[in-house]
Order: structure tokens, then C-alpha cells, then sequence
């Protein structure tokens, strides 16, 4: 097997809200769309976040109706205090201050208009 690229499917209801915020705010760009789907992406990040709308029928009849909760979609960058700064700016709600862990990361969080959780993540230098 060769794997060619990477993605992540979030179910929400307004496809069109979650796709715009993160081509707004962090950059990502459309790549295909159709009703119910987006796919978006950034050269520099390693995969592609597809929006799917709830209840579209690619979807297994038994997940249709469910909404990405209890996930958070993660970004490593780089200064991470730089992004909050930037976002805040942007009118983008911090949902978790910036804060430091004792495991070695520096992160924050954002919720985008369907309640899915970004998170900007920083590691500590080894």
C-alpha cells in the first residue's frame, strides 16, 4: 500500500460556516466542494479537513445524524502566542487561554461555528 495523502471528516450542520472559518482565519483553501461536502487544504499541513453536512447519505446510516463532538482538531505551529495574538485580533473567541503544560506543549483553543474545537499546539524545544 502506498498512501498518497491524509484527511479528516468532521460532520456538522452548516458545512458553508466551517469551511469559511478556516479558510478566513487559518488559511486553508477549497479544493472540491458539492452540496453537503467541502474539502479543504494548505500545502503545509499534511492533510486535507473535509466538512461533511449531517445527515448526507456517503455518510454510515448509523453515525448520519451524529456531530463531531468530543474531538478537537489539532495544528502544531510555530509561535503559537503570535497566533492567539493574531486571532484575537481577528475577533476569533479564544475558547482556552493560552497555557503551558507540564508534559512540554504551549497550546490554546478556538471553537469554530458548529462547536468544532481547533486547537494550536506549540512544542517545547528538546
Amino acid at each position: 500500500m502506498q498512501i498518497t495523502g491524509s484527511a479528516v471528516s468532521l460532520t456538522v450542520e452548516d458545512v458553508t460556516a466551517s469551511a469559511d472559518f478556516l479558510q478566513k482565519h487559518f488559511g486553508f483553501t477549497e479544493q472540491m466542494a458539492a452540496d453537503g461536502f467541502v474539502s479543504l487544504s494548505r500545502e503545509d499541513a499534511g492533510m486535507n479537513v473535509v466538512y461533511l453536512r449531517r445527515g448526507i447519505e456517503v455518510l454510515p446510516e448509523d453515525v448520519r445524524d451524529q456531530h463531531a463532538a468530543g474531538l478537537i482538531l489539532a495544528f502544531v505551529v510555530t509561535d503559537v502566542a503570535g497566533e492567539e495574538a493574531r486571532l484575537r485580533s481577528e475577533g476569533v473567541t479564544i475558547t482556552m487561554p493560552l497555557r503551558e503544560e507540564p508534559w512540554g506543549e504551549t497550546l490554546f483553543q478556538v471553537t469554530d461555528p458548529n462547536g468544532v474545537v481547533i486547537q494550536l499546539v506549540e512544542w517545547a524545544q528538546q
